[in-house]
């Protein structure tokens, strides 16, 4: 019987590469090879650093029983190798994106797998969660004609979101991040023209008419309800597990009229869904991956192998770091 090596959660800070037997290949399923998969740094690492609540929606909205030992990941890029009998061939050797944990390779059904354009390099499909996750929380939000519009966090969702409001006839964009090196990500993209990176102490209260709270940390909320003004809207992205803050509703967000949006991607804004659905979605999303070419912001590499030193780096050093992805080839 074949084996693939599974990345495992087995308790806080620590995880496991573990050989896990491949159940025999049935008529309706077929075996894919990993080529690559991105490292989640706001969902895993609360799982990593054990701040996850037991019951939660995955990113594809699965409701899951989440506990220790746990296989995680949901950004899998591969190459079908072997399908059923009752499979169309057209499956074989096609590249395809899976909600999957990290694994040398998977058996699945292929109704569970999205292909991947030809026109995409695998590592630029790993980011298709995160941009499908940056496209919902654009339509969320709404942005109108000549709006001012704040971008809290410049993690690897941020940047994405920020990207997209970039090609919106905005009257300012700015964005927010306290690492320096998320801070010039975008303007080492060409996009300092379109962008303004500023720090906290430099922002004007009640200025944004739209601002998306996508830093992780529930704390930033207080921020996002000072800066944004009357009426405006915030579109909270973040997941924050376990992670609490007290939150300031009373005083001037009492009297604002300002708009709390949850946002998450396992769904279509009641109001779209009669015209959107999933599938519409990702069509958007891999063409915005192909404008954007997020693997840019691809710093680093490691083998499944080193799984263990890449968690350590987004856990005690994340500041050096943007996106972090296994390369099942190294």
């Amino acid at each position: 019987m074949s084996k693939a090596k599974t990345l495992f959660f087995t308790a806080p800070q620590k995880v496991e590469i573990r050989e896990t037997p491949l159940p025999r290949l049935k008529e309706d399923e077929v075996l894919v090879e990993t080529i690559c998969s991105a490292i989640s740094a706001g969902t895993e690492m609360l799982v990593y650093r054990g701040q996850f609540p037991h019951i939660a929606d995955l990113h594809d909205g699965v409701s899951s029983d989440l506990n220790y030992p746990l296989a995680y990941g949901y950004a899998c890029v591969g190459r079908v190798l072997e399908v059923g009998k009752l499979v169309n061939s057209n499956w074989l050797n096609r590249m395809v994106f899976a909600f999957q944990p990290h694994a040398s390779s998977f058996i699945i059904h292929p109704s569970s797998l999205i292909p991947i354009p030809d026109f995409l390099l695998p590592e630029t499909a790993c980011f298709l969660p995160n941009m499908e996750t940056a496209v919902n929380l654009i339509q969320d939000g709404a942005p109108i004609l000549g709006e001012r519009v704040l971008v809290l966090g410049q993690g690897v969702v941020g940047l994405l979101t920020a990207s997209l409001l970039s090609e919106f006839p905005l009257e300012s964009l700015v964005v927010v991040d306290n690492y320096e090196l998320r801070k010039k990500a975008l303007e080492i993209a060409g996009q300092r023209s379109k962008v303004k990176s500023l720090a906290p102490h430099d922002l004007q209260p009640s200025t944004f008419d739209l601002t998306f709270e996508l830093s992780g940390s529930p704390s930033a909320l207080n921020d996002a309800i000072a800066l944004t003004a009357f009426s405006g809207r915030i579109v909270i992205g973040s997941w924050y597990g376990q992670k609490r803050a007290e939150i300031d509703l009373g005083g001037g967000f009492h009297r604002s009229r300002i708009k709390l949006i949850s946002s998450q991607v396992s769904t279509i804004s009641p109001e779209l869904s009669g015209r959107w659905d999933k599938s519409r979605r990702f069509d958007v999303a891999w063409n915005a991956l192909e404008r954007i070419k997020p693997e840019k912001w691809i710093t680093h590499r490691f083998s499944l192998n080193d799984a263990d030193k890449a968690y350590q780096l987004l856990d005690e050093n994340p500041q050096e770091t943007i996106q972090v992805i296994f390369d099942h080839a190294l």
